[in-house]
């Protein structure tokens, strides 16, 4: 029986700010190549060609990276990871020019409401597996709580589109954070980057804030930090939820910037490790395997990013082995909505919810704690996946 070929298109961040998440989901594209390659559906063999085009970390051209994909490529299924606004300029193109789209790294929460929608719409053609901002907030509570039980957290938010989702009084990280007794105070809007924080220290001392949440990048945290100690303020604990993957990588800011975060012992979420309990859908891989084969291939260490690339390749498999005819987008849209799939990076449902077109992930709570070999990523708490081990004792400041 001869094959039909289809077309994996891929928008990738291979240059730019956001090339850290293009080198795992590269590595993966190389890895996975010979299962790719072909698909069968329904007892008939598919030949599966993966084009991948570069976003540049840019908007404008993401979005000329969907239509190549589209015009060019002929893509039947287009996958990214990317940012707060690339990642959406991917989805709406996808969704303006009818194919189907799998994309994952940042909340639900964001995902929705950087495309002008409210929770509860549905998306014809575009689907995302995360978390939320609700369930960081939990996780960071099991981490103030073990640290120093209910009291002020001192909030350090930028004044963009992130800081206004965080402050969000019911889609954000502040009414799950309120609900388990936590006062939140506000250290006050900054533009990034940062060249000062004393204003946001100063309020610190006011309100007697010494846990601090955060979401801003590796260098302005450092430079609060160092301010913080600078006026006699020594935060216990600092959590952060996007100084979180690659604090150990070439790709992020210069060695002092590192020395000084360590030394504040920032904790995180955890979507993904090598201690997680999942396999691929495509050959039985386990976490630690993948680690290992990524770190061994790479010279570099593992990513949490990397889980998730992983199953943006298993669920585009997956799409294209059930759907009604896989040489038609609608028909592959539809194949995605109904999908139940076991992945390497968890379970992923998107017939559940929490809100259309979006299948969860669970999270747990991680610190960066010093090693020989560089800081390690310990899983210091696991209240919402008992299944992950934990592999450190949380440890405030000193």
């Amino acid at each position: 029986m001869s094959s039909t070929s289809l077309c994996i298109g891929v928008v990738a961040p291979l240059t730019g700010r956001l090339a850290p998440l293009g080198a795992p989901l590269s590595y993966v594209l190389r890895a996975l190549g010979p299962r790719l390659a072909h698909v069968r559906n329904g007892g008939r063999p598919y030949d599966v060609n993966v084009a991948v085009r570069d976003s540049r970390s840019d908007p404008g051209a993401a979005r000329q990276a969907v239509r190549d994909l589209v015009d060019v490529d002929a893509a039947h299924i287009v996958l990214t990871m990317a940012g707060t606004r690339v990642l959406p300029a991917v989805t709406d193109a996808c969704e303006a020019t009818e194919v189907p789209c799998v994309s994952t790294t940042f909340p639900w929460q964001a995902y929705v409401h950087t495309r002008g929608a409210d929770p509860g719409h549905r998306f014809r053609w575009t689907y995302h597996f995360a978390w939320g901002l609700d369930d960081i907030a939990t996780v960071f509570a099991d981490l103030w709580e073990g640290i120093d039980g209910r009291r002020a957290i001192g909030c350090l938010w930028n004044d963009d589109l992130q800081g206004g989702l965080l402050r969000h009084d019911r889609h954000g990280f502040t009414p799950a954070a309120s609900e388990r007794g936590h006062t939140l105070v506000d250290l006050g809007a900054y533009r990034e980057p940062a060249g000062d924080f004393h204003a946001q220290v100063g309020r610190m001392r006011e309100h007697g804030a010494d846990l601090v949440t955060s979401a801003a990048t590796a260098t302005d945290l450092a430079l609060f930090h160092r301010q913080a100690r600078e006026a006699g303020l020594r935060p216990r604990l600092i959590t952060c939820s996007r100084w979180l993957t690659y604090p150990h990588t070439h790709n992020t800011p210069a060695p002092d910037v590192h020395g000084e975060l360590a030394d504040a012992r920032v904790a995180t979420l955890v979507y993904w490790s090598p201690d997680h309990p999942y396999r691929s859908s495509l050959d039985g891989t386990t976490c630690a395997e993948l680690a290992r084969a990524y770190q061994h291939a790479t010279g570099s260490p593992w990513l949490q990013p990397l889980g998730l690339a992983h199953a943006l390749l298993e669920t585009a498999h997956q799409a294209l082995a059930v759907a009604a005819d896989p040489t038609d987008r609608a028909s592959v849209a539809q194949a995605i909505a109904g999908t139940t799939l076991d992945t390497i990076a968890g379970t992923l449902v998107w017939t559940r919810g929490p809100t259309p077109n979006i299948a969860l992930l669970p999270l747990v709570g991680g610190q960066w704690h010093p090693g020989p070999r560089g800081p390690r990523l310990a899983i210091v708490s696991n209240a919402a996946h008992p299944g992950v081990p934990l592999t450190g004792d949380l440890t405030p400041a000193r």
